[in-house]
């Protein structure tokens, strides 16, 4: 049994003398695990940064097994963000997310699209936490988990929608959100159909997201949300209220 693709390198974990236990995305192959041989060596190390894109090669006697992998680096998105803290924390939550929240072996070709441009658009941190969040609402509509923000949960209105259900995961308008509104999730613009955003926007779109991600696709594994995550969060949330 073999496969190669390319694929982004989610997580290294060193496994016995300067092996490494390694995690990648592929389209066609979803998450997938091996095990690099040397891939903890000085050598191989930088090949396996989570949020390198690879071309990766699988390999195993059966279909079951953990297999061998091996790896040449195509981009090294790990290298290219550690020169900017907050590029390097969308990078470390984005990664983390991805490798706890989808299934072993399940493609998900929209989740790894929209993984890959992420990656190769992080130079530009602005557009880089507005793909980020989007891409967790497409993570979790791929999961089953989806947001409904296309009409009003109570008016049926389209326009105006300025809220989120906790609950439900739809859209609520601002005009219907009455009595509710301090139950409720600020859905930001650029999620409603706006082009714009803020660090006040990104901020409240990474705590609508967050919520599902930490109730669905995290809490019905019994597992908190990655603390790659929370420390991206808790980022954003200092640069939207400096004082």
């Amino acid at each position: 049994m073999e496969w190669e693709a390319p694929a982004i390198v989610l997580a290294a974990r060193a496994h016995s003398e300067g092996d490494a236990l390694v995690t990648v995305l592929t389209e066609g192959h979803g998450k997938h695990n091996g095990l690099a041989r040397g891939g903890a060596s000085r050598t191989q190390a930088s090949t396996w940064q989570p949020g390198n894109l690879v071309q990766a090669r699988w390999v195993a006697r059966l279909a079951e097994q953990l297999g061998s992998m091996t790896a040449e680096l195509v981009h090294p998105g790990a290298a290219l963000a550690m020169d900017e803290a907050l590029s390097l924390a969308i990078l470390s939550s984005a990664c983390a997310v991805a490798d706890g929240a989808l299934p072993e072996r399940e493609p998900h070709p929209r989740v790894f699209a929209g993984l890959v441009q992420l990656i190769a658009g992080l130079a530009r941190e602005a557009d880089a936490l507005t793909d980020l969040v989007r891409w967790e609402a497409v993570l979790l509509a791929e999961l089953g988990y989806g947001l409904d923000l296309t009409a009003c949960a109570v008016s049926g209105a389209t326009a105006g929608l300025a809220w989120v259900s906790p609950k439900t995961g739809r859209a609520v308008s601002d005009a219907a959100a009455g009595e509710w509104r301090p139950r409720l999730l600020r859905l930001p613009g650029f999620l409603a159909g706006g082009n714009t955003a803020d660090f006040e926007d990104w901020r409240d779109g990474l705590k609508l997201t967050g919520h599902f991600l930490a109730r669905d696709a995290f809490g019905h594994q019994h597992r908190p949300l990655p603390a790659a995550r929370h420390m991206l969060y808790d980022r954003v949330l200092t640069l939207a209220s400096p004082d």
